[in-house]
């Protein structure tokens, strides 16, 4: 598992950490019941706070992403397919406000739009 920490980024290291073990789980990168570090390694290794990484990983299994098993860790949980459709409903929901800005800037009606989806739908 691959975690950069960005300490010029606006986000608080906990949520680069909740953000990166995610988008790894939802692209599949980490598999169901894979294992994460301990708390502890990822703390070492990241050269960060055990309440830090512990803050992340709580998070994680609030949202429901990994399980927590009594002196075993943290794994991935199994995927919650509504959960995930969710988060993408979510992520079209974000392109479709960047589009309808960058369609303001270029004059394009609601139906210019729908017009360009289809074509590009029909190819």
């Amino acid at each position: 598992m691959n975690l950069f920490i960005d300490n010029k980024s606006g986000y608080p290291i906990y949520e680069q950490i909740y953000m990166q073990i995610k988008a790894q789980i939802i692209s599949g990168e980490l598999k169901e019941d894979d294992p994460l570090p301990s708390i502890r390694n990822l703390a070492k290794d990241l050269r960060i706070s055990v309440i830090t990484t512990k803050r992340a990983y709580d998070e994680l299994e609030k949202d429901g992403f990994v399980y927590t098993v009594a002196a075993k860790g943290c794994f991935v949980a199994p995927k919650n397919v509504e959960l995930l459709r969710e988060e993408n409903l979510k992520k079209i929901e974000e392109h479709i406000e960047l589009i309808m800005q960058l369609a303001a800037t270029c004059n394009l009606s609601k139906a210019d739009i729908i017009e360009m989806i289809n074509c590009v739908t029909e190819e």
